[in-house]
């Protein structure tokens, strides 16, 4: 039987790897693969409440183009220091 925080880490990570944008495929890809192992619950669902919004808003807020809403702004700032540093 699955473990349903194991199927949902999979569907996040389907998720982060299939979005509209090809270089936040590989920035919310990238995070997803390396980090969501390790997510708790709290974090699974801040991972999934970004994985809900717009790409284009998504790649403001990470290059820094924008604001980002104040609850997604610590894992915006996360996501943009590893595009950073991937570059």
């Amino acid at each position: 039987m699955i473990d349903p925080t194991d199927a949902r880490r999979k569907r996040l990570a389907i998720r982060a790897w299939r979005r509209g944008i090809k270089e936040m495929d590989l920035i919310l890809g990238g995070y997803a693969d390396s980090e969501l192992a390790t997510m708790d619950e709290e974090q699974l669902a801040l991972f999934e409440a970004v994985l809900g919004e717009n790409d284009h808003d998504l790649f403001q807020w990470v290059t820094g183009q924008s604001e980002a809403p104040p609850r997604f702004a610590p894992l915006m700032a996360e996501l943009s220091r590893r595009a950073a540093v991937a570059r």
